[in-house]
């Protein structure tokens, strides 16, 4: 079952997803960033007493995963997937519809 999408449609979707990437990079970004500065408060106020791993973890995991997600890396959970199971759905029900008819 393949999906025929109008110039707009596609148009669309390829904006959706340079706005996903564009949000990677900023998270990307503010991570880089913003670890940095954790680790030099750290390594000044406390040198004997390392947190700043705590964060750059969690948040790296957080990274990750939007990384993963964005460049659909697992394509089966992506918005295609979304699309064909919803038209999977409707199909189902179009002709469960007429059985009954």
């Amino acid at each position: 079952m393949e999906i025929n999408y109008s110039e707009e449609d596609k148009y669309y979707r390829a904006k959706k997803k340079v706005e996903n990437i564009k949000g990677f990079y900023g998270n990307l970004t503010s991570f880089i960033f913003v670890n940095i500065f954790l680790i030099g408060i750290n390594l000044y106020t406390s040198p004997n007493h390392l947190w700043f791993y705590w964060p750059l973890m969690w948040w790296g995991i957080g990274v990750v995963f939007h990384g993963l997600k964005v460049f659909e890396v697992f394509p089966a959970f992506g918005k295609d997937w979304e699309e064909k199971k919803i038209k999977e759905l409707m199909e189902r029900e179009k002709e469960n519809k007429g059985k009954w008819q």
